[in-house]
């Protein structure tokens, strides 16, 4: 069993002449030329896709394999089971043999601590590499950005939350980041500098631009908060832009109306700052 890092987590003590096996075992983790074969073989994408399970199959391997993920009490996908063959191929008793081992591990780590941490760091981690056009190649990310987006319907937005008093201390956007999260729990979150930068969904239970900001229990004017929100997107290797987008709607919209706490990109790009 790995994490969505690819950083060994636990492993049967059986010996095996499968290199990538033995690659796992012995180095804790999985090499870039690794993952790449992973990607030129589709692993990568049918793990991607697999809403569970996946047989994975190369005449490159010895042997075949079947990879489950695990999922914290979140819903997150925070790790994979890989169950290596013996030369035989896998059978329908072995398929749902795996499917239910994999199920019991997801069981047992439901409300591990670790599992439950680690699933929300793991979305920021994701942010903050895609902000700072960290990820180069897109093919090997695959599997990585799927996660983030897991639960996600349709065309995306990313919004950028500051105070009012403009307090920029890292506890505090901490705090207002365990606020929001509370509030709307489907949306994925990182503090990214001076801001909070949300990732939302256009079709998401938790947002309908109509209604997202006028309910009662609003929590942004109620709690001296300014967002800014970019145009819709879909591809998110393009987060960085339409971040950018939403820090100029915040800046802009902040210099020209006062009375306001939202302010989306259409109607505020072009404002003099």
């Amino acid at each position: 069993m790995f994490d969505t890092r690819y950083h060994l987590k636990a492993y049967t003590d059986v010996h095996s002449d499968d290199h990538i096996w033995n690659e796992l075992i012995f180095t804790g983790t999985f090499s870039i030329q690794t993952q790449e074969f992973f990607a030129k073989e589709l692993f990568t994408e049918d793990v991607a896709n697999a809403n569970k399970i996946a047989i994975l199959k190369s005449d490159k391997l010895k042997y075949d394999r079947i990879s489950g993920y695990i999922f914290n009490r979140d819903n997150i996908k925070v790790a994979n089971v890989v169950i290596v063959g013996d030369g035989k191929p896998f059978d329908p008793d072995d398929m749902e043999a795996f499917e239910e081992f994999t199920n019991k591990i997801t069981r047992e780590i439901h409300d591990d601590e670790y599992f439950t941490s680690y699933g929300k760091e793991y979305h920021e981690d994701i942010i903050i590499k895609l902000l700072d056009n960290f990820i180069t190649n897109p093919i090997i990310y695959t599997p990585h950005v799927q996660i983030l987006l897991d639960g996600f319907d349709d065309y995306l937005y990313v919004a950028v939350v500051q105070e009012v008093q403009d307090d920029y201390r890292k506890i505090k956007l901490i705090d207002l980041k365990n606020l929001l999260e509370n509030k709307y729990r489907s949306f994925k979150y990182a503090v990214y500098f001076d801001h909070i930068v949300m990732i939302m969904s256009a079709k998401h239970k938790d947002f309908f631009e109509e209604h997202f900001f006028d309910t009662d229990d609003n929590p942004f004017k109620r709690n001296n908060i300014l967002v800014g929100i970019s145009d819709s997107f879909e591809n998110p290797y393009e987060l960085r832009a339409y971040y950018d987008q939403a820090v100029v709607a915040l800046k802009n919209g902040i210099e020209k109306n006062r009375d306001q706490f939202v302010f989306l990109y259409s109607k505020y790009v072009g404002v003099p700052s």
